[in-house]
């Protein structure tokens, strides 16, 4: 099993930028896929971002591309999401999120219950 802790949400203003990190401890952070969602009031959970075991593969949602970049560093047992260019549409609760990797495709899946552990989430709220 893996526990996983968000930081690094905040207020920030429209057109600036903003670092998630999740900490992971518990079984080999390098064998799982790890990925971002976020739910915004009154919305559904939704699909941000994912990363391969590896960090050599991406998935993300169009909604985010050319905007926010997923990352990780498996030394520190930490996976980050970068958001530039910040709109006041991206203001939600987001959560990391962990699940086994067995396949090179594994990392392609953006459903949120294929993952099989969570964080408790970290505040984004961006203002105009």
């Amino acid at each position: 099993q893996v526990q996983l802790v968000e930081s690094g949400g905040g207020l920030v203003q429209a057109g600036g930028s903003l670092r998630l990190s999740c900490a992971a401890s518990g079984r080999t952070f390098s064998s799982y896929v790890m990925g971002w969602f976020r739910q915004a009031p009154g919305k559904e959970r939704e699909f941000v971002a994912a990363i391969n075991w590896s960090g050599g593969s991406t998935y993300y949602a169009d909604s985010v591309k050319g905007q926010f970049s997923i990352s990780r560093d498996n030394a520190k047992n930490t996976a980050y999401l970068q958001m530039n260019s910040l709109k006041t549409e991206d203001t939600a609760f987001y959560y990391c999120a962990a699940r086994t990797q067995y396949y090179w495709s594994d990392y392609r899946v953006s459903t949120d219950t294929e993952y099989d552990y969570w964080g408790q989430g970290t505040q984004v709220t961006v203002s105009s």
